[in-house]
Order: C-alpha cells, then structure tokens, then sequence
C-alpha cells in the first residue's frame, strides 16, 4: 500500500495532515505506514488539523481519534472531535446513538471527563465526549458515550436490567450494568463502530451498534 495518498506538513506550531481520498481503511493503512517510517518523530506531535477535499466529518474524527490514542498526538483544538455536539434531535433522527431521551430524565455533559471526575444521574446519562480512564459513570438508566469511554461505567443501579451501555468505542476499565460485571479483552479495537452492551441471558454483551439491522 502506497503512502502517498498522507502528506504531512510541519510548521511552528505542529503539523497538519492532508488525506486525498475518502477511503477509510486505505486512509489508515496508508498513515500509519507513513507514521511508522519514523515513529520517534511523530509520536507525541501537536496536530493542527487534518483536510482534504474529499474528507468527511467522520473520517476525520476517526483519523484524530486514532491519532490521539494510538499515537500520543496531542490535538490543537480538542473541540475539533467533537463536532458531534449536535442537537439531540439530529442525533436521533440520524440513528447516530440508541433513542434513550424518551426513557425518562437524560443528563447531558458535554465535554470530556477527566480522571477523578464523576457524574452520577438518577435517570439517563449522555457524555458528549471522551470518558477517560480514572473518571466514573453512575446511572439508573442508560449511559451513552459520544465518544470513546475508557472510565468506568455503571448502569441500570438499583436493579434496572433493560439498562445499556453504548459509545463510540467501548474500552471501559471497567462496565457494569445492574450488579453484572463486565472487564472488556485488552486489545487496540477502538473507534471502529459504535458499541453497545447490554444484558443478554444473564451476561453483558457487547456488539456493534447496527440500528439498521
């Protein structure tokens, strides 16, 4: 696989990143292969932006997401992954995350939660953003990540076993949904789909989030 479909530019203030195409796996292999060229280098970089003209808002998000997570990149402006902070209604009606607003009280957070940071909610919760490891989840109801959610989570308290769990990427420390306790396989799967986890025959499950199917 040729890497000439990424060129990166270096300037004083970081680099920026431009993507011809809009295939997202051949955009992947095709980055990764020029980052591994020299890894040293990049790793730990200050991303400015990523273009191209053929770019979507979702293969964007995906490419800075890898490249925070997987490459140390550090993001010039962190709200740039989180253009999702769209309307609830819009999120709904583009099946971008499960219909839970009708469910009873939501709370919505927006922005990423850090180490130490806790959010507890008698209802639903909706993080609009990360979940990092170190910060803590606790509702009644549903918990949806708008984002990746490597915290923990801890849904349906208090006996609520139709309570589910879903993100952008589920890589959750650790994921509890009433008293069933779930530590997901390590592993570098992360942002591929969004996830969902959910009581299944006295287990939680977790699988792709295909609203569709």
């Amino acid at each position: 696989m040729s890497n000439s479909m990424i060129s990166i530019k270096g300037i004083a203030d970081g680099v920026y990143i431009n993507v011809e195409g809009n295939d997202y796996n051949k955009i992947k292999e095709s980055l990764e292969m020029k980052i591994n060229e020299n890894i040293e280098f990049f790793k730990g970089s200050k991303l400015i932006d990523v273009v191209g003209e053929e770019l979507t808002l979702d293969i964007k998000t995906e490419i800075m997401l890898l490249l925070k997570y997987k490459y140390d990149f550090v993001l010039k402006n962190e709200y740039m992954i989180l253009d999702r902070e769209i309307e609830k209604e819009d999120l709904i009606k583009n099946n971008k995350i499960p219909n839970i607003v009708e469910e009873g009280m939501t709370k919505f957070v927006h922005g990423t939660l850090r180490s130490g940071q806790e959010v507890s909610y008698n209802g639903n919760i909706v993080v609009i953003g990360d979940v990092n490891p170190g910060a803590v989840l606790r509702a009644k109801g549903n918990i949806i990540v708008l984002g990746l959610l490597r915290g923990v989570a801890h849904a349906g308290i208090g006996g609520n076993k139709n309570a589910i769990v879903a993100a952008y990427s589920l890589l959750p420390t650790q994921l509890r949904i009433d008293d069933i306790i779930v530590r997901p396989p390590e592993g570098d799967s992360y942002y591929k789909y969004p996830e969902i986890a959910r009581i299944i025959e006295d287990k939680v499950i977790i699988e792709p989030y295909l609203p569709n199917k």
